[in-house]
C-alpha cells in the first residue's frame, strides 16, 4: 500500500546538527541516523496499517495475555507488518503478520530503599508487558477484554517513513564520540551546551510520538540503559559493563500518550518495547524488554 515518505527530512536533521554541535560531534551524530516508521491517526480515505486500543485479534482459542503475577494485561496497539514498509528499516522484522502490544500498570514496593525501589520498578514493568506476534497464517478471532483489563478507544493508524537520530544520552552516541578531542569531550560532558541541539530536535518531532524501529525518543534518559538495568541488575554508576549491555538493545516500538485513544501514560509519558538484535532476527518477541517514562 502507499506509505508517505518523510525521510527527506534528513537534510533538516543534518542542518540542525551542523548549526548546534561542534563539527566532529555533528559528523558522528549524523552517521548514526536511522529510519523509522511513525504512526498517526488514519484519515477517512486512508487504509489503516494498525490500531491503537480497541480489541485485539488473537489466535483462536488462545488465552488473553497475563502479567507474571497472573493479572490481565491491557491491549495497547496492533501493527500489521504486512501493510508496513519494514524492508526500509534497518532491523529484522517479519514482512507479514501482526505485532500486538500489551501492558498494565506495574505493582512494586515503594517502601524499600531508593536503589531497591528502582530495581523493583524496572522488574515490575518488564513483568507487566508483552509483545505477541501473530503470523499471517494464524486463524484469529477478536477477543473481548477481561473485566480487570483497562481498555482504550480504538484509533486507526496510518504510517509514514521518517529519519531519526540518537538522543543525547543514547549509548551509541557516547561510543561514537569517545575518541574525539578533549574540547569535544568537554562539550559532551556539559549538559547545558547541548540545550540548543535538544531544543532544535524537539521542534522537529511530530506528536504523538508513535514509532516502529529507529531510535526511541526518551522522556527521561536512555531507555536502552533502563533495559540494561532490567536484565543485568547492576545499579552501580558508572559501570562499563552496563554501558556495554545497553548498546545491545534497540528500540522496537514506542507508543506515546494519545488523547484520541484516551491513553495517558503518567504525565504525558511514553511506553517503550526494546529487543536485542539476535532475538529480533529469530522472532523471539517474548524476549522484549519494556519500560515506561513520564515527565
Amino acid at each position: 500500500m502507499e506509505i508517505s515518505d518523510s525521510t527527506s527530512q534528513v537534510a533538516e536533521l543534518i542542518e540542525a546538527a551542523r548549526e548546534t554541535l561542534p563539527p566532529a560531534v555533528a559528523d558522528r551524530w549524523i552517521a548514526l541516523l536511522r529510519p523509522a516508521i511513525r504512526f498517526r491517526r488514519a484519515g477517512p480515505s486512508e487504509q489503516p496499517v494498525g490500531q491503537l486500543g480497541g480489541l485485539p485479534a488473537l489466535p483462536r482459542d488462545s488465552a488473553w495475555p497475563l502479567s507474571d503475577a497472573g493479572h490481565p494485561l491491557s491491549f495497547v496497539a496492533g501493527l500489521d507488518l504486512g501493510r508496513l514498509p519494514v524492508s526500509r528499516l534497518d532491523i529484522a522484522l517479519p514482512d507479514s503478520g501482526t505485532l500486538l502490544l500489551f501492558r498494565s500498570e506495574p505493582e512494586y514496593d515503594f517502601t524499600v530503599s531508593a536503589r531497591q525501589s528502582m530495581r523493583s520498578l524496572l522488574t515490575a514493568q518488564a513483568q507487566a508487558a508483552r509483545v505477541v506476534y501473530v503470523t499471517a497464517a494464524t486463524t484469529t478471532a477478536v477477543q473481548e477484554a477481561p473485566q480487570d483489563a483497562e481498555t482504550y478507544r480504538a484509533v486507526p493508524l496510518a504510517a509514514e517513513l521518517i529519519m531519526t537520530g540518537p538522543d543525547w544520552d543514547h549509548p551509541a552516541l557516547a561510543t561514537a564520540v569517545s575518541d574525539l578531542s578533549d574540547a569535544d569531550q568537554a562539550f559532551m560532558a556539559d549538559p547545558f551546551k547541548s540545550d540548543p541541539f535538544r531544543m532544535e530536535m524537539s521542534t522537529m518531532i511530530e506528536h504523538p510520538r508513535h514509532r516502529l524501529g529507529g531510535y526511541a525518543k526518551p522522556v527521561q534518559g536512555s531507555v536502552e540503559m533502563e533495559a540494561a538495568l532490567q536484565r543485568q541488575g547492576n545499579f552501580e554508576y558508572p559501570d562499563p559493563s552496563l554501558h556495554e549491555e545497553a548498546q545491545k538493545w534497540i528500540s522496537l516500538v514506542q507508543i506515546d500518550s494519545d488523547d484520541d485513544a484516551r491513553m495517558q501514560w503518567g504525565d504525558c509519558g511514553c511506553l517503550y518495547w526494546l529487543m536485542q538484535a539476535d532475538d529480533l532476527a529469530a522472532g523471539r518477541f517474548d524476549q522484549a524488554a519494556f519500560t515506561f517514562q513520564s515527565s
